[in-house]
């Protein structure tokens, strides 16, 4: 099981400084630190990235791995150029894995916090 993908929307840059700055001292100190944390500004942000298709996409990707991104689209009945382009934002991201002719989910799950 991967470590689940943190989401943080909203906040102020000093608290995301600060969040860093203590897993940089608990690496510095020998612990184990493997948290991935992607942080936005806004829930606009947010939702520009994790699109309802895109959700639809990693959950598909999650249950069955696919060997292409065509093999993805036919699957999932879309435009290959939109998966593509789906694939490559989430990829970006981290929410994506390309690895070994397999494009899969990179994480079992995304939590979320939402800031006001």
């Amino acid at each position: 099981m991967t470590s689940p993908v943190k989401v943080i929307v909203g906040g102020a840059e000093e608290e995301d400084g600060a969040a860093f700055v203590r897993a940089w001292e608990r690496a510095e100190r020998g612990e184990k630190v493997h948290e991935r944390v992607l942080a936005f500004q806004s829930w606009e942000a947010l939702s520009s990235l994790l699109t309802g298709e895109r959700y639809r996409l990693l959950r598909h990707l999650h249950a069955h791995p696919e060997p292409s991104v065509s093999a993805l689209a036919r699957s999932l009945g879309r435009q290959y150029r939109r998966v593509h382009d789906d694939v490559s934002a989430l990829e970006g991201a981290g929410l994506v894995e390309r690895t070994d002719g397999e494009v899969r989910a990179a994480t079992d799950a995304i939590q979320a916090e939402i800031r006001l």
